[in-house]
């Protein structure tokens, strides 16, 4: 896990604080059997294979697994509360792409590495375009990520 970087003392726009190219932040999440069972009901896929074992047993997967919701959710919850304790931001894009799924019990690494800042005058600010992941607890990338996010002294 890389740790994150120091905090910027206030954004300036346009300045770079937002982030710099090659900077990464991450963090580790465990996703229970009760957790991904409970995240699957609250954003409303009732796929069986995320809450019954015996149904998910029973499939390819052989076993329980997170929703691509769960999992995306954990990525742009990563980039939103890292960019907002440096400025005032919102998530411009983002695409995903699902790879092997994930199984409840995992312990996963959702990481972020910024590609690239650039000042934006007419934003008043600076874009930061990122690749992330969610890698498994094999070290299997679950889920590839792009992002956008606008990073400003305001909304």
């Amino acid at each position: 896990m890389w740790p994150d970087p120091p905090v910027s003392d206030g954004y300036k726009a346009g300045g770079g604080a937002a982030a710099r190219p090659h900077e990464r932040f991450s963090r580790t999440v465990t996703l229970s059997p009760d957790d991904v069972a409970s995240f699957a009901r609250a954003a409303g896929d009732d796929n069986p294979v995320h809450r019954d074992p015996a149904f998910a047993a029973a499939t390819r997967v052989g076993g329980p697994i997170a929703s691509g919701t769960q999992t995306t959710a954990l990525l742009l919850g990563l980039a939103a509360s890292h960019f907002s304790a440096r400025g005032a931001m919102l998530g411009l894009e983002f695409w995903v792409r699902f790879r092997p799924p994930v199984p409840a019990g995992d312990t996963v690494m959702v990481e972020w590495p910024v590609v690239d800042v650039r000042a934006d005058g007419r934003l008043g600010g600076d874009v930061v375009d990122l690749r992330g992941r969610v890698r498994r607890g094999d070290g299997v990338t679950a889920v590839g990520a792009k992002g956008r996010v606008p990073v400003t002294d305001r909304l």
